[in-house]
């Protein structure tokens, strides 16, 4: 009795935060798009401790932000923690398999949990002009580091509201809703969740196209609609022959998804980095052009 009344008081002691090990769920999947933090200070993020304050840095962006899993996307639950009337799943994903430093979160509100393992989300490729319009139709969206859907979420609003009194302004919900597109999130988008969501997964997905030695103009020959110009955090989508598109971070404020023309944009990438047959070659210094929509009969 006496060990059971001690045991009590020490599990009482432990600081409020601390991740539950105790029986859960052990599968969630997404019933809406799920913003994937690698924090669980769901929060601090949004809101602040004054609960008016997004958690930026001098860019404007939310590091803090992974990726947004779009409906379907399983996740194994490993912990759980709670933050005021939130539950904060820490999780793994088959859809996110990139090394985590300080794990990766979830609000419970937006997945349900199951006991049984559920079945990956389906992913189908969309055929190629189907790509290529949804990436023209995100022509002038603004960039947010980790988002993949334009719209953003909505429901972070709602579950996470600013306090009442501040000022209401179509770019603060962008920025509080993620509603925008990184680099690889414009591709993941466009393809449904097809792709990789990193460009350190994207430097070798598909086939490299040899371009070593070459010129800005010999490279613009060799690229076909939908290659990669891609190194280890940033990629370029090829349009065709004479454009690219591409979701850029400027701090100054003119980033976002452009259209530029191809021969003048990898006139620009050629002084700066060096084109690479295989990444693994000069990683960190150069680019390559990766090949990997399936050629059309």
């Amino acid at each position: 009795m006496r060990l059971l009344l001690f045991l009590t008081l020490l599990l009482l002691s432990l600081p409020a935060g601390i991740f539950a090990e105790a029986p859960h769920p052990p599968y969630a999947v997404a019933r809406i798009s799920t913003p994937v933090l690698n924090t669980p200070a769901f929060a601090a993020v949004f809101g602040g401790k004054d609960g008016a304050t997004l958690k930026l840095d001098r860019c404007g962006q939310i590091r803090e932000v992974e990726f947004i899993a779009l409906p379907g996307t399983v996740f194994r639950i490993e912990g759980e923690l709670r933050q005021g009337k939130a539950t904060i799943y820490r999780v793994t994903s088959g859809d996110y398999p990139y090394p985590a430093k300080t794990g990766y979160y979830i609000d419970s509100r937006f997945v349900t949990t199951i006991i049984e393992r559920p079945p990956e989300r389906p992913r189908w490729l969309p055929d190629r002009q189907t790509i290529t319009d949804r990436l023209l139709a995100a022509e002038g969206k603004s960039y947010v580091w980790g988002g993949n859907v334009s719209g953003g979420v909505p429901e972070i609003r709602e579950l996470y509201p600013p306090a009442s009194g501040v000022p209401h302004s179509a770019g603060l919900d962008q920025q509080w809703e993620l509603a925008g597109l990184d680099c690889s999130g414009l591709l993941y988008e466009a393809t449904g969740g097809f792709t990789p969501r990193n460009t350190s997964a994207l430097v070798r997905y598909g086939t490299d196209i040899p371009i070593s030695g070459l010129t800005a103009s010999e490279i613009a020959r060799k690229v076909e609609p939908l290659d990669l110009i891609v190194w280890e955090g940033h990629v370029q989508i090829v349009l065709d022959r004479g454009r690219l598109i591409e979701s850029r971070l400027e701090c100054g404020g003119k980033g976002g998804v452009i259209v530029r023309p191809l021969r003048e944009a990898l006139a620009d990438l050629v002084r700066h980095r060096k084109p690479l047959d295989d990444y693994g070659t000069g990683k960190g210094k150069g680019f390559v052009l990766r090949r990997w929509f399936p050629a059309e009969p």
